[in-house]
């Protein structure tokens, strides 16, 4: 598979996922005269969508421009990026158990929701670790601008984002709202991390 192929199908792939997110969005039952007050109701919908498709956009923008850092692709590498959409594609999930169980209101369920998300969120960074382990061994892989660059100061970026999410786990068996602070710390880690590689790939 050349690289413009898997560039192709990961991009369908996440537009697919993007689109099924917002197929969580339905009209609420209400009475006449109070759809104002169901749509409020809906917040946790709204909410869950907003950092979901922040998080999706991001992981998104590093893989279009980490990708196209790379000069080719090998057999294992189409493999991993495999694996990594598909553990991508499970944050639809937990999305909507999150949301479900913010409008149910019950404290265990929603304890469990949120360390269901931070869990895809963990193998998500996962991936990403293997993903770069992998690149760095594999020098001809790489371009000669990424070589030529800083890009392996980014190698621990992933490590980083598994600890928030375990320190996200692990608080939400204490704390659900500092739980939630953990997680949404180590999506808004993805974004900081993605400037900075786009920044030294100059992308």
């Amino acid at each position: 598979m050349t690289k413009d192929r898997l560039l192709a199908f990961s991009d369908g792939v996440f537009a697919i996922l993007i689109t099924i997110l917002v197929l969580e969005f339905t009209v609420p039952a209400f009475k006449t005269g109070h759809l104002l007050t169901a749509m409020i109701h809906q917040w946790p919908i709204l909410v869950a969508y907003v950092v979901s498709y922040f998080y999706v956009g991001t992981l998104w923008l590093f893989h279009h421009d980490y990708f196209n850092a790379l000069k080719a692709i090998d057999r294992n590498l189409n493999l991993i990026n495999l694996l990594m959409l598909f553990s991508i594609t499970l944050i639809n999930y937990p999305m909507a158990l999150v949301a479900d169980t913010l409008s149910m209101g019950n404290t265990n369920d929603i304890r469990v929701a949120f360390i269901a998300y931070d869990l895809v969120a963990l193998v998500i960074s996962a991936m990403f670790h293997i993903l770069y382990r992998y690149i760095a061994r594999h020098p001809e892989l790489q371009s000669d601008a990424m070589l030529k660059s800083e890009s392996d100061k980014n190698r621990f970026d992933p490590l980083v984002s598994m600890s928030l999410y375990v320190l996200a786990i692990l608080a939400s068996i204490f704390s659900i709202p500092l739980g939630a602070i953990f997680l949404l710390a180590g999506i808004g880690f993805h974004f900081i991390a993605y400037l900075r590689l786009s920044n030294i790939l100059g992308s």
